[in-house]
């Protein structure tokens, strides 16, 4: 059966869920996890919360879903180790250095890939638990048969979100809030830029990157069928009435096998509304699934109330039990109360009279067994052994039935024993100050110029299908000893596979060696067509420990996140040569929506496209593999005037990302990184180097 995963940004939250059906709860606390703007819980409360859903048998997750710094690790490995000592069944995790660490400090803690990790194709699947990893939450546009697919071959359990809010961006790929506001969603501080409104060049177009929320009740079924182990509720940042609606509905038809009434489902609209649900990734039905938040009607505070009274009240979520009740002559009277997991108690009560009028029996002491309420128990049966002409009173039976499931609670909240190990270290220095080389990274053949390749860049990054559909455009780099790597797309489902591979097997046959990989799910990709591999930004390189962990998974170079301070980087521990972008619009988001097409009315891919904010900064919009877009910074980059401290940063290299730039300019920002001249474009930015983000 499916486990319900459901939300609880705070401890109200833990209590809705829990007496609403959830399996499973996913919390926050501390500066650690993707919704750090959620109230989350201080440590006390982590452990009542923990107590409470061990008693009531329900499993309780923790995020630490969000990138960390070198300075950070320990105090987040010293988190990890308090709630696996507080009985946390596992933790959720993005930052492949966080994975690394809590395998040694906590090596029995169950760790869970967050859907963060940008996992999207079955080779991702085995890269994580390669890592040691138990669970995978696969992307959220994924459809129905590229889940069915992974599911049936992972060889690590699947969780899929089914309901809830939808990113406009591949979670763990969006750095639109960190680059234009500091707040980033890759460290649990989004502001989501994607909820604004926007202008996509004729008109005021009004939020063409708000989702409605996702709804797959409907649908459970097949995700059973499918193998997948987990569906999940996403919600921390929402009322604790929306966590027990939500969880209540998908409780029922998971549990009880009953779908959703009409009235169920616009009683769930109702509590968050977003002008509706959409299936649209699920189903491959991508039309249609825009939508704003909207104010609740007058209604609302009626149904709020309804819904605490429903999750406040009595016990709804109750353990069976059952009762073993002995009562002899001259012997305290007996109970051994004992769950379904193992867990007994023994309470001894009086020794009982003999009757003088009324003697007790199996029936009696049976009754009394049964009045469980107001405890989280349930009794499911009761075997007595009550030898006639003995008595005692109905307060005594009481008695003993609660110091037996007052016990039996106490061993349900106990934590088994766990091994803790030490924090590793590396052995790896910091890289002493060098000058890095300059590679070059381009979007059109047109720039790709004998001008430019005069100036021999060390390594030339060229798309994968600009590779194999204009290969002759790169003969004048290949003449100069330049390196040229193909770029592999942000996100290759399952589905798309293939279609790479054979991309790959045909610019190797020309002589590249190289691929840059920004997924954890293509090196394998890239490793069985004989590329040797650089990491690109997509892997979120933000400490030390993930350079480490790439290292090990046989990558010859990686990029530093975008999202780090310069100093951060310097101070890096690099067991890898390490690359930074240094020019260039950054890449903010890379989405399965088509906002080309949607501007449009149709297919327009050949065509530039762009939206601009109410400020009036306007964002590039390019077409990327497989139908979907890359949104790009208002702004380029700009750090040639700052080549001495990009020297004590001990790179390796300096990444140019040349987007819509004319062939001319190309090789003039070349010239500048290089010395050779002096050029700044208009519009630049510092990027986060020196800001840092929150």
């Amino acid at each position: 059966m499916l486990e319900l995963l459901s939300p609880a940004g705070s401890p109200e939250a833990v209590v809705a869920a829990v007496q609403s059906g959830a399996d499973a709860i996913y919390l926050g606390l501390g500066g650690f996890n993707a919704r750090r703007g959620a109230k989350n819980f201080t440590q006390e409360e982590f452990r009542t919360t923990a107590q409470y859903c061990r008693v009531r048998g329900c499993k309780l997750y923790v995020t630490l879903n969000t990138l960390v710094s070198d300075r950070e690790l320990e105090r987040a490995a010293r988190m990890a180790q308090f709630v696996c000592e507080a009985g946390a069944d596992a933790v959720l995790v993005q930052d492949l250095g966080v994975a690394r660490v809590l395998r040694s400090v906590c090596p029995e803690l169950t760790l869970h890939a967050s859907t963060q990790m940008s996992v999207h194709n079955l080779a991702g699947v085995y890269a994580a638990a390669e890592l040691g990893l138990k669970r995978v939450v696969l992307a959220r546009e994924l459809s129905y048969e590229q889940i069915k697919f992974i599911a049936a071959r992972s060889p690590v359990e699947i969780e899929v979100f089914v309901h809830g809010a939808l990113c406009f961006c591949h979670s763990g790929q969006c750095y639109m809030s960190s680059v234009i506001g500091r707040r980033s969603g890759n460290r649990g501080m989004c502001a989501q830029p994607c909820r604004m409104e926007y202008n996509m060049g004729r008109r005021m177009d009004g939020y063409p990157m708000s989702l409605k929320d996702a709804c797959l009740v409907e649908h459970l079924a097949k995700l059973e069928d499918a193998g997948v182990a987990c569906v999940k509720i996403e919600g921390r940042m929402r009322r604790p009435e929306y966590t027990a609606v939500a969880t209540e509905i998908y409780a029922k038809a998971i549990h009880d096998g009953v779908p959703p009434t009409d009235k169920e489902l616009e009683r769930l609209e109702q509590i968050f509304p977003r002008q509706g649900f959409t299936d649209g990734y699920f189903t491959g039905v991508k039309e249609n699934m825009h939508g704003v938040h909207t104010e609740p009607d007058r209604e609302i505070n009626k149904l709020y109330a309804e819904v605490r009274r429903g999750y406040s009240g009595p016990e709804a979520r109750r353990v069976p039990v059952d009762f073993y009740v002995v009562v002899r002559p001259n012997e305290p009277v007996s109970l051994m109360v004992q769950d379904g997991s193992g867990n007994r108690a023994i309470s001894r009560g009086p020794v009982p009279e003999s009757a003088q009028r009324t003697q007790l029996t199996d029936k009696n002491v049976s009754d009394q067994m049964y009045k469980t309420g107001g405890t989280p128990y349930r009794c499911r049966e009761v075997k007595t052994s009550v030898e006639p002409g003995l008595f005692l009173t109905a307060a005594a039976l009481n008695d003993l039935r609660r110091h037996a499931l007052e016990q039996l609670t106490q061993k349900r909240a106990e934590v088994p024993p766990r091994k803790y190990g030490n924090f590793p270290r590396l052995t790896s220095k910091t890289a002493a100050r060098r000058r890095p080389v300059v590679n070059i990274q381009v979007l059109a053949a047109e720039q790709l110029t004998p001008e430019l390749a005069e100036l021999a860049p060390d390594t030339l990054y060229v798309p994968i299908q600009l590779l194999c559909e204009r290969f002759d455009a790169v003969d004048p780099f290949i003449g100069k000893n330049v390196k040229i790597a193909a770029v592999l797309p942000r996100v290759i489902t399952d589905t798309e596979t293939d279609a790479v591979r054979s991309m790959l097997d045909k610019v190797r046959e020309r002589g590249v060696k190289y691929a840059l990989v920004g997924n954890l799910g293509h090196i394998a990709l890239a490793r069985q067509c004989g590329f040797e591999i650089r990491g690109d930004f997509g892997l979120n390189v933000f400490n030390s420990y993930t350079l480490e962990t790439l290292k090990k998974a046989g990558l010859v170079s990686a990029t530093a996140s975008f999202e780090l301070r310069l100093t951060q980087i310097r101070d890096m521990t690099k067991s890898l040569d390490m690359e930074l972008i240094a020019y260039g619009r950054l890449p903010l988001m890379v989405t399965d929506q088509c906002i080309i097409k949607q501007s449009a009315g149709g297919c327009a891919c050949q065509n530039p496209a762009s939206m601009s904010d109410r400020m009036g900064s306007v964002f590039p919009v390019m077409k990327e593999f497989g139908c979907r877009n890359v949104i790009y910074n208002a702004h380029k980059l700009f750090l040639a005037d700052k080549m001495d401290e990009l020297s004590d940063a001990g790179l390796w290299a300096l990444r140019l990302c040349f987007t819509g730039e004319s062939p001319r300019e190309c090789a003039l920002v070349t010239k500048t990184y290089m010395g050779q001249t002096k050029y700044s474009p208009n519009g630049l930015t510092r990027g986060l180097y020196y800001r840092g983000v929150e």
